[in-house]
């Protein structure tokens, strides 16, 4: 449900540059973006939280082929509004949505005649501002760049995660947004890749906290990243690498307009307290809208998942069939089967699984390679999405079949050609009652809203890789107490998550609290287990018992404690219960004393944590738990798990 109103409009009609019709401010007062021009027409803008700078002057403006929309504007008029939305979404932090914010937009007419007009819409959790265009007189339409920009403070500290180079790494997929996070590094420091820093990206500045992301893209443009202007304390907002395209010979990584245009939103969460950073509801608030139809069919839930830990091996009949009594022993609602199946099982033989699966109420997720040949990836199905006609064939198939959903990777990158076919495949299986998760792909951005069926996507480096090496195994802890201060604030996130046995090969760096904890913690339509069937044999009956009951949404949340890298805790209800859960990312212990009061009252709550063994938790049922002074202590990466009724 999605109910939109607008306050009734001022315009007013410039003659010169008035300030009192230049600021915007938040509903609450405390957050205003002023909007100026200088001397020579080129339009900036600046932030200001309880009358403290947070982004300092800030450029604006677009280069439009043969249309100049950078400098030698004129502020002709300024249109402003109240805007309130309610909306709900089937995955996320929360159920039901309350968006308020004021608008204005400045239109500023440029020298060739042409109305450019820049909205900035400011809500009490932060701000953003996107570009819209009615027609150019020439008919040019395309974007040559883009030159938004946030210019911090000198003494600024940023958590920025770098691009990977494209047409690079294994089989040349990259870029799919999975490398590290540089944690709490100088504002300005430079990239050590020419291909720039991904979103979201925080920074503290002047004492705020701000998160800089974008969301509502659509077709008409390319996703876009940051890049730091040398020698200072500002980042650009910069375009794809060219190669990010799906046929490099005839397409272009740049926006193609067709008018009325409006861009992506460009946002910025400001808070002076990481709570409201991590509470920020912005990025799914500005998206777009769902496109219509019934979505009554999706549903959220856990699925089982051999690759995870037994690889390619594992993806033959028998070992999904038991695969899919594991997901309905655990009482979870999916079994994903994953690479090669077309080969190693075949149509018919999946047919056969997906009746089998029903019988027993799980449905089946199957895995597609998405690429042509802008990659050398040889996993199949390969090749059969990459038109409508063969999107129809295959998914109708599937649909006859009883298949539930889809995963797709290997994406070519950010360019807008590759935006067109995520947003085609999307509609098409949406067409056939298909859900999607997306690996190997861009970041969401705002995208589950826009596409109900959309449940989750990687855009993270998930627990694969700490199959593959012990350096990234032992990297985990930090850097999920530093996705959840931002990849994870608005967008569904498939991490695969929970390991609670031995990983073959490595020595696992995190205890099974730990483990236990980030099922809670980290947002995802479809949670895609990574422990194995028989890995939760050996569990205790107290946490397969948990995970049996284990909620597929979640209806509210909030910040309970913590720091980018260090450690996380927050709580989670889902109807009448609630999930407390924290991770510590560092090699000590950490004893905190956590005010829950917020939560209400606790007549019982059964707890996990740590013990000196890593493999083992301690469990309790506690009744009348002093919520105001909750004591716990998470030992060196470590973590806990709290249930309240």
């Amino acid at each position: 449900m999605r109910i939109i109103s607008i306050a009734a409009a001022a315009v007013i009609i410039l003659m010169g540059c008035n300030k009192a019709n230049t600021d915007v401010t938040s509903p609450d007062g405390r957050i205003k973006v002023s909007f100026s021009l200088s001397a020579n027409g080129e339009p900036h803008y600046s932030a200001q939280l309880d009358g403290q700078t947070v982004i300092g002057c800030s450029a604006l403006g677009l280069d439009v082929e043969g249309c100049n929309l950078k400098d030698g504007l004129r502020l002709i008029s300024t249109v402003s509004a109240g805007i309130e939305d309610k909306y709900s979404l089937k995955t996320g932090k929360q159920t039901d949505y309350h968006y308020c914010a004021n608008e204005k937009i400045f239109n500023l007419l440029a020298q060739s005649g042409d109305t450019l007009g820049i909205a900035f819409r400011v809500s009490d959790d932060g701000f953003a501002f996107r570009y819209q265009i009615n027609s150019l007189k020439g008919g040019q339409n395309i974007v040559a760049d883009e030159f938004s920009s946030f210019c911090f403070a000198d003494s600024a500290r940023a958590w920025l995660q770098i691009m990977a180079i494209a047409k690079t790494g294994w089989c040349g997929t990259n870029p799919s947004y999975e490398e590290n996070y540089m944690q709490n590094v100088p504002v300005g420091t430079p990239c050590p890749w020419p291909s720039g820093w991904v979103y979201p990206a925080l920074f503290q500045s002047n004492g705020a906290w701000v998160l800089v992301s974008e969301t509502g893209l659509t077709t008409q443009y390319c996703g876009t990243r940051l890049t730091e202007i040398a020698g200072t304390p500002e980042y650009k907002v910069r375009f794809p690498m060219p190669q990010e395209v799906i046929d490099t010979a005839t397409q272009d990584i740049r926006p193609r307009l067709t008018f009325p245009w409006q861009s992506p939103w460009r946002t910025v969460s400001v808070s002076d307290n990481l709570k409201g950073i991590v509470e920020s509801t912005i990025g799914t608030d500005l998206a777009t809208p769902a496109v219509d139809g019934d979505y009554s069919w999706v549903k959220p839930g856990h699925a089982s998942w051999s690759w995870a830990k037994l690889k390619d091996e594992s993806v033959v009949y028998d070992v999904q069939k038991r695969f899919v009594d594991y997901a309905a022993r655990m009482r979870w609602e999916y079994c994903l089967v994953d690479v090669n199946w077309d080969r190693t099982i075949g149509y018919d033989r999946i047919a056969e699984l997906a009746q089998y699966a029903a019988a027993k109420g799980v449905g089946l997720i199957l895995w597609y390679n998405s690429s042509g040949a802008w990659n050398t990836t040889e996993y199949t199905p390969k090749s059969r999405l990459l038109t409508h006609e063969m999107r129809e064939q295959e998914f109708s198939r599937l649909e006859q079949m009883g298949v539930k959903g889809i995963k797709v990777d290997f994406f070519a990158g950010d360019g807008q050609p590759v935006m067109q076919y995520y947003a085609d495949i999307f509609a098409d299986a949406a067409a056939h009652h298909l859900m999607v998760n997306c690996h190997g792909a861009t970041l969401p951005r705002g995208w589950q809203r826009t596409y109900p069926n959309l449940v989750t996507m990687e855009a993270v480096k998930g627990f694969e890789y700490s199959t593959f090496t012990q350096e990234y195994q032992d990297m985990i802890p930090t850097q999920s107490c530093c996705w959840l201060f931002t990849r994870n604030v608005f967008d569904p996130m498939d991490f695969t998550p929970m390991s609670l046995a031995a990983i073959p090969g490595i020595e696992r760096a995190t205890t099974n609290a730990f483990e236990l904890a980030l099922p809670v913690l980290f947002l995802s339509g479809v949670q895609h287990f990574a422990e194995t069937d028989d890995g939760m044999a050996a569990q205790p009956d107290y946490v397969v018992s948990l995970l049996q009951d284990f909620p597929t949404t979640w209806d509210q949340s909030l910040f309970v404690d913590g720091y980018p890298g260090q450690y996380f805790v927050a709580a989670r209800r889902s109807g009448d219960k609630w999930y407390v859960a924290g991770i510590n990312g560092e090699k000590a212990a950490r004893r905190l004393t956590l005010d829950l009061s917020a939560i209400g009252s606790a007549d019982k709550a059964e707890i996990f944590t740590d013990t000196d063994n890593k493999w083992q938790m301690a469990h309790s049922i506690a009744e009348n738990v002093d919520l105001k002074a909750f004591e716990v202590t998470m030992q060196p990466n470590g973590g806990f798990v709290v249930v309240i009724e």
